[in-house]
């Protein structure tokens, strides 16, 4: 009832304006425009495409039933993450400070 009653400009709860921005992409289901992509196949060579989608990159997956043993080894290692490698020198410390006191001026 009362929203009937003000003026059109006093209604506008939401300012839309040019000064308004989105943190996130858009949320459509159909984009207006197709967007420039490249497009990296397994083998490592890249198709430039127009996609439905803004995106920069789209990287196809490799099909692991196709490489062999060692390859498809040596991939799976890879994603492993890899373990830290601690490495522990002893230095041997044969420093004698009473050996230098002869350099140092007492005041």
């Amino acid at each position: 009832m009362l929203l009937k009653q003000l003026p059109q400009a006093v209604q506008q709860i939401r300012c839309i304006s040019s000064a308004t921005t989105a943190v996130t992409r858009l949320h459509r289901s159909v984009y207006c425009r197709l967007y420039p992509t490249v497009v990296v196949q397994p083998d490592g060579s890249t198709i430039n495409i127009r996609y439905h989608e803004p995106r920069k990159i789209i990287k196809l997956p490799l099909d692991l039933s196709t490489l062999t043993d060692a390859e498809r080894r040596a991939r799976l290692e890879a994603r492993k993450p890899r373990k830290k490698v601690r490495i522990m020198e002893e230095v041997e410390d044969n420093f004698n400070a009473k050996k230098y006191m002869k350099y140092i001026k007492k005041k």
